[in-house]
């Protein structure tokens, strides 16, 4: 008994030694004392452009706050994560911090005082940035207006609140890398592979997550569900999903540039990406970010798993829409060009997940207002005119009508993202 009982001490002691070991990996020493001049204007304009790319300020910044002070809450599925403040203000912000404190965050996803962050913010895709890119977004930030506010405790359930746990988490998922080009590539292509893995952090979004909230891979874009918000984020590897393989680069570039293109509009949470990142970024990083989009390996998928036969309901979803959407999108689903989106034909409408589609027609459906499209045509919220068994119905039949051929959404469906979003 007593000899068990010294080998289960020994096997925990080294799993934490494991544990430690795993959390340290890749660190540096950070000796380098905060900043004591001003930055320079060059390193201070890049890093407001890769700032800008990472699309930091839509997290770190509360809807009517200062810019970068911090406070906005990120739902998770283990609680409420708050965005940190990162104005340079000494007391609550970052102006204690050097730019070897700031590296270290974003590399290996430890705070100034070495405590392990929350992977709310996403330091997995972060730890491929750049030493220089990371010392210029630091540069950039120490010249922002500082503002004194503290950060919000964040209120995350037990036992995910801990530091063990989220030590237990990241030797499991978590380990620090670094940008590395593939030589059988060109410029163009690692460009691209650097802003959608690492900076642009797509992977967020686009990837499955387990039970524990980690995705496996940040190569992997193949579609997922966005925790807490009901929205689903196609995969951008499948034909039948978001896939760009047969796009043209201008295509891509035009959609990531204003929200519209000829073959697609971005609605919910793609739409906030447009609006404060990938519109103010460069034609060149957007074509880079085309041409690697455009040779994601092809996944296309079980299309009898994808597809649920028959659409129910089909009469009473044929009058609905014709009384209500058929004004706008057409008898036949057609659209209007440069203003209502087709749904014949439309990938956004025959995706094997259908909590995009519930959420327009609940909620409305809002292009974001860009310097190429100032005066986006929107759609009205439907979620106080039309029941879920009508939702169900209308849905179904788009989905089975001019040539679409996928499968029906239940009336559970639509109640079940109805009560998660509100009236």
């Amino acid at each position: 008994m007593k000899r068990a009982i010294i080998a289960l001490l020994f096997g925990v002691l080294a799993v934490l030694g494991l544990v430690l070991i795993l959390n340290f990996r890749g660190e540096d020493k950070i000796h380098d004392a905060p900043p004591l001049t001003p930055p320079a204007g060059e390193s201070v304009a890049r890093g407001a452009y890769l700032i800008r790319a990472g699309n930091c300020m839509a997290c770190h910044t509360e809807r009517g706050g200062a810019p970068f002070a911090g406070g906005r809450a990120i739902e998770t599925p283990f609680g409420t994560a708050y965005a940190s403040n990162i104005t340079p203000d000494k007391a609550t912000g970052i102006g204690d911090w050097s730019a070897g404190h700031f590296w270290r965050a974003l590399h290996n996803g430890r705070s100034r005082d070495g405590r392990l962050l929350y992977p709310a913010f996403p330091y997995p895709n972060y730890t491929l940035i750049t030493r220089a890119d990371a010392d210029a977004m630091f540069d950039y930030l120490r010249s922002v207006k500082p503002v004194a506010r503290a950060n919000t405790p964040h209120r995350l359930l037990w036992p995910y609140s801990t530091q063990a746990a989220l030590a237990v988490w990241r030797a499991m998922y978590f380990s620090p890398a670094g940008r590395t080009d593939d030589a059988a590539q060109s410029a163009q292509w690692n460009r691209g592979a650097y802003l959608v893995r690492g900076l642009g952090h797509c992977s967020a979004c686009h990837t499955t997550r387990n039970a524990l909230g980690a995705s496996s891979d940040l190569m992997d874009l193949s579609g997922g569900l966005i925790p807490m918000q009901n929205w689903y984020a196609p995969s951008l590897a499948s034909p039948v999903e978001a896939g760009l393989h047969d796009w043209e680069p201008e295509q891509i570039v035009r959609l990531l540039q204003t929200g519209v293109a000829e073959r697609g509009t971005v609605l919910g949470p793609m739409a906030e990406v447009v609006l404060q990142s990938t519109q103010h970024m460069s034609p060149a990083d957007l074509r880079a970010m085309a041409m690697y989009l455009k040779a994601l390996p092809r996944n296309t998928g079980d299309a009898a798993e994808e597809r649920v036969a028959g659409a129910r309901m089909a009469e009473r979803g044929a009058k609905l829409y014709e009384q209500h959407c058929s004004q706008c999108h057409g008898e036949k689903g057609e659209g209007v060009p440069g203003a209502y989106p087709p749904l014949a034909g439309n990938r956004a409408v025959t995706l094997p997940v259908t909590a995009n589609l519930v959420q327009v027609v609940l909620g409305g459906g809002f292009p974001p207002a860009t310097a190429g499209n100032p005066r986006p045509f929107g759609m009205p919220p439907f979620a106080t005119l039309l029941s879920d068994e009508d939702v169900a119905a209308v849905i179904s039949h788009i989905r089975s009508a001019w040539g679409n051929k996928a499968g029906a959404v239940s009336e559970f469906t639509v109640s079940q993202q109805r009560g998660s979003i509100g009236p």
